[in-house]
């Protein structure tokens, strides 16, 4: 069985938002609506305070709460674990967006675009009017997983089968594949550094996990 799951390296991650921005030119998503964000937070007790960069996002839970309350069945979890959204199903309820305790869902009831009302020609062109009224959020570019799959790549070593964000991180924080394979790059991260998932204690199982030493 696959288990796709994202690994942040805040040891490296140096706050650069490139993530950010190669998530939104990916997917085309309207102003406000970021599916890839980075917190900037400071840890630690004066003096010794060190900022932090947090990259977060869906995190693809193997028991998400967002698919639980979906009265539509829109939102559904993939065999290999990636946590989709049908929007020909999506009324628009957006009880997801409560359920979700990691404000990964976003709803947007009408068009905006970057600079008022007339659209820049790229926003014209690639405007995708099911995604209106709907619940969106980041789904681990999963079209560009499955093309690179029936091409016989492999997620998160090939860049045409791996998420935008972790093709564009400058600093190498960002990585993606199967723990489910003991031989992934993923897991071998996991095997040999110290590792946490945000709010675990909730049971959600995050599919997104952060490396980080303990002090």
């Amino acid at each position: 069985m696959t288990r796709y799951v994202m690994v942040a390296d805040l040891r490296r991650c140096v706050g650069c938002q490139t993530c950010t921005a190669a998530c939104r030119d990916a997917n085309a998503t309207p102003p406000g609506v970021q599916w890839r964000r980075v917190l900037d937070m400071e840890v630690g007790t004066y003096p010794d305070v060190q900022r932090t960069f947090v990259p977060v996002g869906c995190m693809h839970c193997a028991d998400p709460p967002c698919m639980d309350v979906c009265p539509s069945t829109a939102t559904r979890k993939r065999d290999d674990g990636i946590v989709t959204i049908d929007y020909d199903l999506c009324i628009g309820c957006a009880y997801c967006a409560v359920a979700c305790p990691y404000q990964a869902r976003y709803k947007v009831d009408l068009v905006r675009y970057a600079y008022g009302d007339d659209p820049m020609e790229p926003e014209e062109k690639r405007h995708d009017p099911s995604r209106v009224g709907v619940s969106t959020k980041c789904n681990f570019c999963v079209d560009k997983i499955d093309d690179g799959i029936a091409k016989g790549l492999t997620p998160g070593v090939d860049p045409d089968a791996t998420p935008a964000c972790v093709n564009s991180c400058i600093a190498n924080a960002l990585h993606f594949g199967d723990i489910e394979d003991p031989d992934s790059n993923v897991s071998r991260l996991l095997d040999d550094n110290q590792s946490f998932r945000m709010h675990e204690e909730l049971g959600t199982k995050p599919g997104f996990y952060y490396l980080w030493d303990e002090t």
